[in-house]
């Protein structure tokens, strides 16, 4: 709002006030007051460090109090105080309980006082400002609080968060008091509710305090910060309105059209490829080229008829990808041996009874499909074989002209959803022999009189031993590196008392055993790394800090004498001829899965590098603050941001992307969700009955052990050898730490996953898709971990 002409009112009523001459308090009221929200009543003294302010506001409160308006609270209502850059709150005084004129005169003057507080100084620097003081009747309050019409904590604009207290607001403010705490979902109703033995709020109070913040805040067209209060005789009253200034941008900014209201999304799967949250970049271009290849794929299988528009397959919500099952199923139902149970459990380890099938279609086009999709599933070799060179021949750009580099990357983004398309079909041909292998086992086991679960941990058995499997073999090379420097004790202590950063920096560098194994190491598997298909995060050749922390976690186990290094499994011969078959192409599935996965983060790698190199173009041409930025926008935006148009605006949503994108990383989901997902407001009410976590089989085996509950890649840096290692999911970045930990058990996954497949590899009991572990267990907590059996055993 404008300032207006110079003030020459002593006391001003809240009709009068049109604008923030006042002070951000005095202006929100006076909205609220026209909004026909009710609130208490009172005026406002106009500048009160002026003379005969006080006298004349103190005649105001004498009518007050004969009015029976009385006692009042006294108020600060500096200019930019509850202002839209910042709130001040608690910065300067309020006087509540005012019940004569001459302890109205002292508040006053205390509130015009506080402006020079050491306190408020210290917020607001040397910032010249003046005091107006707000006067209001109190409210004989039987509960009082705040809302927030969105979440400040999370970030989130689709929740609103009410905290109450019994009696008056003043202990909330001041913390004496444990607020009864609320959360609403977009339509209201209640998505987490703590409160005491005696709910401060009913029903009734918590639908008119939202109806009336709804209201606030569509009428100031932001999120809102409301105080409120609730009389004895149960009138709601409005104390104070101001903007929220804490937020980061939009959460769901970015967000990818829903396919449909029913469809139904899952994390599962893609959760462990794209862990976490990704900026807007690594959508556009990984995101786009998983749900290419998933198209197309589809188009094979003749389950769509052609390649739709982008975010079909996959969703991108609050910064999180995931996978469409309702649009996968239309390929599960037209194809022979497969079915909405199979399909889900494939994708989610457990069947989802929230996905309807697609009507069957008839038996001929399904035999038609299934030869189709077999085919472009089984004739992948040639395709993997040509990966290497197609990928080499790309140049990375290193030229100047930004136009000239973002083409180079359009370009690279074409041969990268190639590279992907070979991957997914790489999968399928994995996927199709373990599938059939676990259903043709599970199926004899209860024949047999067995359980499903022993004939899931039958095949998984025969899965493990496959030869050559990339993951596998890149960890091989990374414990061969760290058993070269525990072979030289001087080298070991260096680096082990070194900072991670700088202890792969001075190895890398040197000219010894470990030297060279570690460049050699770095040459062969430097593209690889935690969240690798990220166009912004770093991969190991880029990331020494990250990879000297797993490597000192590795090369103290090595240097135990009583670690055990990796148990590679060889494969069984067991079985009938049938299932020895099946068998080999699992495992021989397995290892091109795995290596098409491995030039798909190559590819990415090279990309990734690209992008950079742009980010730092724009960056010295002016046209960006900083190269980082480069990874908020779009591949439409760079288009427009590469070329001469205004990017003012453009850069501004950047960087409130930038801001939210912490916000979204540490949201979480349930595993399968109906329409457009959304995080989870508390932590699902997971049944541990018998201290017993309920899993999916990956990897046979019991042991017992310490867990290590890690939620991220960094958390693993504290893993110790022999603990058992509890996280949401595993890719490829975790892997070094199967050299050290006792046992996997993860939130998600399938028996086809990363983390199951290495974990066969290296004989540790794995259990996965518990979908609760990180939440019920706890770091420190000894458990039991059946692989057999997919159980997890709190013991005492």
């Amino acid at each position: 709002m404008r300032w207006a002409d110079d003030v020459t009112e002593l006391t001003v009523e809240f009709d009068a006030i049109t604008d923030d001459r006042f002070g951000g308090k005095a202006a929100g009221l006076a909205e609220l007051h026209r909004l026909g929200l009710p609130v208490p009543t009172g005026f406002v003294i106009a500048d009160a460090s002026r003379p005969d302010a006080v006298d004349d506001a103190a005649r105001r409160f004498e009518a007050l109090a004969a009015a029976g308006a009385s006692p009042v609270a006294v108020r600060s209502s500096a200019v930019g105080e509850d202002g839209e850059d910042q709130s001040f709150a608690g910065q300067y005084d309020t006087v509540l309980g005012v019940d004569s004129v001459d302890d109205f005169v002292v508040a006053v003057r205390q509130c015009v006082d506080s402006i020079a507080s050491q306190r408020a100084s210290s917020y607001s620097g040397d910032m010249k400002t003046s005091m107006h003081v707000v006067v209001q009747q109190m409210v004989d309050a039987r509960a009082a609080g705040v809302v927030f019409t969105a979440d400040p904590t999370t970030g989130r604009r689709d929740l609103m968060v009410i905290d109450a207290v019994a009696g008056l607001g003043e202990a909330l403010v001041a913390g004496s008091a444990s607020p009864d705490h609320v959360v609403l979902d977009a339509d209201g109703s209640i998505a987490d509710h703590e409160v005491g033995d005696v709910p401060v709020l009913r029903a009734d109070d918590i639908v008119a305090i939202r109806e009336g913040a709804v209201a606030a805040a569509q009428h100031w067209g932001r999120p809102m910060d409301l105080e409120w209060a609730i009389d004895r005789d149960g009138a709601l009253w409005w104390l104070q309105a101001r903007p929220i200034t804490t937020l980061p941008g939009d959460l769901n900014e970015m967000d990818s059209p829903v396919a449909g209201p029913d469809h139904v999304y899952t994390r599962c799967n893609i959760g462990e490829m794209m862990p976490g949250a990704f900026c807007p970049l690594t959508a556009s271009v990984s995101g786009y080229a998983i749900d290419y290849a998933m198209q197309m794929t589809q188009v094979v299988a003749r389950a769509q008829p052609r390649y739709e528009n982008p975010w079909l397959q996959v969703g991108y919500f609050y910064g999180h990808m995931f996978l469409n099952l309702t649009e996968g199923t239309a390929l599960s139902s037209g194809i022979l041996g497969n079915s909405r149970e199979q399909f889900s459990l494939s994708i989610c380890g457990r069947v989802v009874d929230e996905l309807e099938a697609k009507p069957p279609q008839p038996f001929l086009r399904k035999l038609t499909n299934t030869i189709r999709l077999t085919s472009h599933a089984l004739s992948v070799g040639p395709a993997i074989r040509r990966l290497g060179s197609e990928i080499a021949g790309w140049a990375v750009p290193n030229g100047t002209d930004a136009r000239a580099i973002f083409q180079q990357l359009e370009a690279g983004v074409e041969l990268y959803c190639h590279v992907t398309l070979t991957h997914v079909r790489s999968s399928s041909r994995a996927a199709v022999a373990a599938n059939i292998l676990e259903s043709t086992l599970v199926r004899q086991a209860v024949k047999d009189g067995r359980t499903a679960e022993e004939g899931q941990a039958e095949a998984m058995r025969l899965m493990a031993g496959a030869a050559d499997v990339e993951s596998a073999l890149m960890v091989d090379e990374l414990d061969a590196v760290v058993h070269t420097i525990a072979a030289d004790a001087d080298t070991a202590r260096r680096f082990l008392a070194a900072a991670p950063e700088a202890a792969v920096v001075e190895l890398r560098g040197a000219a010894g055993p470990g030297g060279e194994a570690l460049r050699q190491f770095l040459n062969h598997h430097g593209h690889r790394g935690y969240r690798e298909l990220c166009m912004r995060d770093p991969s190991w050749a880029e990331d020494p800090a990250g990879l000297g922390s797993m490597m000192q976690v590795m090369l103290h186990a090595a240097l135990d004498p009583a670690v055990r290094g990796p148990v590679h499994r060889r494969a069984d011969a067991s079985g009938s001829r049938a299932v020895r078959v099946l068998a080999r192409l699992a495992r021989a599935g397995a290892r091109g899965r795995e290596e098409t996965k491995s030039k798909m983060a190559l590819m990415a790698h090279a990309l990734k590098r690209g992008y950079r190199h742009l980010g730092e173009v724009l960056a010295r041409s002016g046209r960006l603050p900083d190269p980082d930025l480069v990874f908020f926008f779009d591949r439409s935006e760079l288009a427009r941001v590469v070329s001469d148009g205004d990017v003012d605006e453009l850069v501004k949503r950047a960087l409130a992307r930038r801001d939210a994108l912490p916000y979204q990383d540490a949201l979480e989901f349930d595993d399968v969700s109906v329409g457009r997902p959304r995080p989870i407001v508390a932590a699902p009410a997971a049944s541990t009955a018998g201290d017993q976590v309920v899993g999916r089989p990956a990897s046979r085996g019991t042991v017992e052990g310490v867990v290590r509950v890690a939620k991220s890649i960094h958390d693993a840096r504290d893993v110790q050898r022999g603990e058992i290692l509890v996280a949401p999911v595993t890719d490829v970045g975790w892997t070094p730490y199967f050299t050290v930990i006792a046992a996997l058990v993860t939130d998600i996954g399938s028996s086809v996953s990363h983390g199951a497949v290495i974990a066969r590899e290296y004989g540790l009991p794995c259990v996965v898709n518990t979908l609760v572990a990180t939440q019920v267990l706890n770091s420190g907590d000894r458990v039991r971990v059946d692989g057999d059996r997919g159980v997890v055993t709190r013991l005492d």
